[in-house]
């Protein structure tokens, strides 16, 4: 399949890796709007540290026009407002699109107007759009429903995510706020674009899929301080200072009952990582990933095992809940 990587920060950098090694995937386009980027090489821009053949553009029209690809693989922001243009382009352009969009994974909730938009346009155009990753995406929403098939009766469900952040890259670390001050870290949870962006978005998608009709999604945010001194590569946080995020997102049904209660944990050296799921339910299920997923890693391992999925689906906007269960593919070489 031929795809084009529109974005190539870290998450699109380690999308390239991973397309490379993998058979059956031939990148022919790229795309970037950083300067320092346009020009050069796509695998040493990706860290590959060697030539692939193929030039970053920031010419997007000129990449769908001439590159006669599959699929966009797109990876530039979390959020609906700031990439809806970008889909748009790539829609009408006829291509079908992975992206990497946190606010994607299940959008019909808070942007119902856009999601009716892009999903009547992709129709149109007889192209398919997914957004997705190791979570939203997997984790806390996919792998939960998919827990669920064992089930006779379910009256509740807790996923927990638990991270190590210290071995992610350093925009995860910054985006949990990791170094900050207490005062700063809540002045950054005010401006809305802060923390872990898609937690409601997967409540979403587990409640309604289930059935719940839903009163309300209560987030909220806060700042895990730290008490002696940690360390990643990237940052050092000093007693008092922030170490990470904690940050809850409850399904609140119609009768005011808790239905789902996600919780999202990532820290600099917390003291243990999983990733648990508990149903509530008949039979009980509760299930634990010791050590949790490696975010990054897995990110685009989703990102490229959805891209045969997404080019054999119906057109229109779908999520991970309306495709078959995913599942690696391709030989690595």
């Amino acid at each position: 399949m031929k795809i084009i990587q529109y974005g190539i920060g870290p998450i699109g950098s380690t999308i390239v890796k991973l397309l490379v090694r993998k058979g059956g995937f031939q990148i022919v386009g790229a795309i970037d709007n950083d300067k320092a980027k346009v020009g050069r090489d796509l695998g040493e821009v990706a860290g590959l540290q060697r030539s692939i053949g193929l030039k970053v553009s920031d010419n997007p029209a000129k990449v769908f026009r001439e590159a006669k690809a599959d699929l966009v693989v797109h990876s530039t922001s979390s959020f609906i407002p700031t990439v809806k243009n970008q889909l748009e382009r790539i829609i009408r352009a006829k291509l079908d699109i992975v992206s990497t969009c946190e606010e994607l994974s299940y959008p019909f909730r808070k942007y119902p107007k856009e999601s009716r938009s892009l999903d009547r346009l992709a129709k149109k155009n007889k192209t398919t759009l997914l957004g997705t990753g190791v979570n939203p995406g997997f984790l806390m929403d996919t792998l939960v429903l998919t827990s669920t098939g064992v089930c006779q009766d379910i009256d509740s469900i807790i996923a927990r995510r638990i991270q190590d952040a210290s071995n992610r890259r350093i925009p995860f670390q910054k985006k949990i706020g990791a170094g900050l001050t207490p005062d700063e870290f809540n002045e950054n949870v005010a401006s809305g674009k802060f923390g872990h962006i898609g937690l409601p978005e997967s409540a979403a998608m587990v409640a309604e899929k289930l059935g719940w009709r839903l009163k309300d999604i209560q987030q909220k945010i806060e700042p895990i301080i730290a008490d002696s001194e940690v360390a990643s590569e990237y940052v050092t946080v000093r007693p008092g200072q922030v170490r990470g995020l904690s940050q809850t997102a409850n399904a609140i049904d119609l009768n005011g009952r808790e239905v789902v209660k996600f919780v999202f944990q990532a820290s600099l050296k917390p003291p243990e990582a999983f990733d648990q799921i508990v149903i509530k339910g008949s039979p009980p299920v509760d299930l634990v990933i010791k050590g949790g997923v490696h975010g990054d890693l897995a990110t685009a391992a989703v990102v490229v095992n959805m891209i045969p999925k997404v080019v054999a689906a119906k057109p229109g906007l779908v999520t991970m809940a309306d495709l078959p269960i995913p599942s690696a593919v391709g030989a690595i070489q």
